[in-house]
């Protein structure tokens, strides 16, 4: 009897192991729960992350217990409802991506600022200590986020002036299984319509400082990210014909076009 209870008992734990190995799969296996509204997006996946508009290209990821802003403006008062930032990435120092007021009141000792050259020679020295500078098309490490840096720029004759090449950069960012990508100030240069394999793409489109609605969807059709947000719309003119864009794009592709109240000052509903 003694063999006999004893291949019994092996068996029983050969089977336990299996059923284990297969909760252990189903556990692992990859989820997209996608819950939206209008301010905010929440993708659940083995690390679920989430995107909150601020105001025009600020924007506020939060992702493994960690808080990344993206060109934080506004002062305290436009995140008073958000833990310091453990990250902060800046596209370039026009006033609207850039505020010095602001980043002391929204970092810690340990926030890490991952900039371009030119936005490093302005900071205060304060924050230099905990600077990565990062040159377009680079790629790194932050937070154990892997990130890369994109060209952003103009490309029309008349609006040089505003955003020169190497002097500001666009960011991916690999969240679980996302790459989410914010375009900064930029037209629909070559880089751009070169990216790939890009799920969630927040674009810009203002005129005279960026691009049109078409060039921006022209952009986007080129490098077919799954979803699409319009962000930093408001130029000299008041704010882009989003809704343009929108039927741009989802009249010629299967890619989704999600719009954020980005102006909760404006009209706009």
């Amino acid at each position: 009897m003694k063999p006999f209870s004893t291949l019994l008992l092996f068996f029983s734990f050969l089977l336990l192991g299996c059923d284990s190995k297969n909760n252990s799969q189903k556990t692992n296996k990859l989820t997209s729960e996608i819950k939206e509204t209008k301010e905010t997006a929440i993708v659940k996946y083995d690390q679920p992350y989430k995107i909150t508009p601020i105001s025009h290209a600020t924007a506020i990821i939060e992702y493994n217990g960690k808080n990344i802003y993206i060109d934080p403006v506004g002062g305290i008062e436009a995140f008073k409802n958000f833990k310091n930032a453990n990250a902060v990435f800046i596209t370039h120092t026009h006033p609207d991506h850039l505020s010095a007021e602001t980043l002391e009141a929204i970092k810690s000792d340990e926030t890490i600022f991952v900039v371009p050259q030119t936005v490093a020679d302005a900071l205060p020295e304060n924050i230099k200590k905990n600077i990565k500078v990062m040159q377009n098309g680079e790629k790194g490490n932050v937070l154990g986020i892997p990130i890369q840096a994109v060209a952003m720029y103009n490309i029309r004759e008349e609006a040089l002036k505003f955003h020169p090449k190497g002097a500001g950069n666009g960011y991916i960012f690999q969240l679980g299984q996302d790459r989410v990508y914010f375009s900064g100030d930029t037209e629909d240069t070559p880089e751009m319509r070169a990216l790939k394999n890009i799920d969630k793409a927040f674009v810009c489109m203002n005129m005279p400082y960026t691009m049109t609605v078409e060039k921006a969807a022209e952009a986007v059709l080129a490098f077919g990210p799954k979803e699409v947000f319009p962000y930093h719309y408001r130029g000299k003119g008041g704010l882009s014909d989003v809704e343009k864009f929108k039927s741009l794009v989802e009249a010629s592709s299967s890619i989704k076009v999600t719009q954020w109240n980005w102006y909760p000052d404006s009209i706009e509903k």
